[in-house]
């Protein structure tokens, strides 16, 4: 799919980190990019910068991500590309000691259902959504392609390391569905790709000290830094290009593979 002006996208997540850097990039070739994120100040900011849209979504809310897709699609037309990059973490075990009674603490359902639901189901529910909107727009170019999803998953999804239970469980769903979607969706021309980053320099990391960050740095094998979140975004440019990337999981790793800890 070629980007141009002519082509709408959405990115959930978009009001920083991997989904800024994707809206960045994909705006700069002039298409229209509605922001879905639930940060106003940041979003509205982002999109004023870069002539996009920001629309208040929380993706787990289906009445929320239908208002949402009702005001893009309203000012840009049926989006083409769709980027999950909306996604959060909590560290706990799945059972631990409390460290001040030294009684045994089941991990709770509530935060374990949480992460589930945001970047799993939440993932899941764009797709379903945006994938319907697709269906009904006219294919383009000689292989008639309607429109391409690029979800976002973690390598923790299949080396999670010690309290990562739920992250792990939610971004190992995503990298699970990939296929099946892919292959719901073939026939009419929607593809469905998955990109699973290793260390990226996100907000995330900018709460931790520069030693600790460092280290984490130097874990990876080449090259031995942190992503980039530009690295990401020209990943998704290239899937959307594409058109033979369908139904498969790219690793954006520098060849780490996570330890236990």
């Amino acid at each position: 799919m070629k980007i141009n002006g002519s082509i709408s996208a959405i990115v959930t997540g978009g009001a920083s980190g991997l989904g800024e850097a994707t809206a960045r990039n994909l705006a700069a070739d002039g298409a229209k990019v509605a922001l879905f994120d639930l940060n106003v100040e940041r979003g509205e900011a982002l999109a004023a910068e870069i002539g996009g849209l920001f629309c208040q979504v929380d993706v787990t809310d289906e009445e929320s991500v239908d208002a949402g897709l009702a005001k893009a699609r309203g000012a840009h037309g049926q989006e083409r590309i769709l980027v999950n990059c909306a996604g959060i973490a909590i560290g706990r075990k799945t059972a631990a000691r409390d460290r001040k009674t030294g009684e045994a603490v089941a991990h709770d359902l509530a935060s374990f259902s949480k992460v589930i639901q945001i970047n799993l189901i939440g993932t899941f529910h764009m797709m379903a959504k945006c994938a319907a909107g697709m269906l009904s727009a006219e294919p383009m170019g000689d292989d008639g392609e309607r429109g391409v999803m690029v979800n976002t998953s973690s390598i923790a999804g299949v080396e999670g390391q010690i309290g990562q239970v739920a992250y792990s469980a939610s971004k190992g769903g995503v990298a699970g569905m990939t296929l099946p979607v892919a292959r719901d969706l073939a026939r009419d021309g929607i593809r469905c790709m998955t990109i699973m980053p290793g260390l990226f320099h996100t907000p995330m990391f900018d709460t931790l000290p520069d030693e600790a960050r460092d280290a984490l740095a130097a874990t990876v094998p080449y090259p031995s830094r942190l992503g980039d979140p530009a690295e990401y975004a020209a990943t998704v440019r290239h899937i959307v290009e594409n058109v033979m990337l369908n139904g498969s999981i790219i690793r954006l790793d520098g060849a780490i593979r996570l330890e236990p800890r």
